[in-house]
């Protein structure tokens, strides 16, 4: 099996790279919303630390996780597994949060 291109690859990072800041982001303007953060390895570390260093570490530490990736590139299971990775990011962060934040902000708009 030839190995991906590494334009394929690096696509995947930056996908990736975007969907942990979306995430991160999303989660902050959730929590600072009444939304509660459905990890509990996440939820732990927000009552410890509060949610500006606990998502900022948790996010650091994902960023990490592509980078090694990254530099893992010419291995034939970094595409697929970057590609599961931003498909699990999309269904578990990406979509639930988006309609989360659309619902608030649209009942902010009907309550103007």
């Amino acid at each position: 099996m030839r190995p991906y291109p590494e334009r394929w690859v690096l696509a995947l990072v930056f996908v990736n790279l975007a969907l942990q800041l979306f995430d991160g982001c999303a989660t902050y303007v959730g929590l600072n919303a009444g939304f509660c953060e459905g990890n509990p390895l996440l939820r732990w570390a927000l009552e410890r630390v509060g949610p500006a260093s606990a998502l900022f570490l948790f996010k650091l530490e994902a960023c990490a996780c592509v980078w090694l990736l990254w530099r893992l590139r010419p291995h034939r299971l970094v595409a697929p597994a970057l590609a599961l990775s931003a498909a699990a990011y999309v269904m578990w962060s990406l979509a639930p949060w988006t309609l989360v934040l659309a619902g608030l902000h649209l009942d902010w708009y009907i309550a103007l």
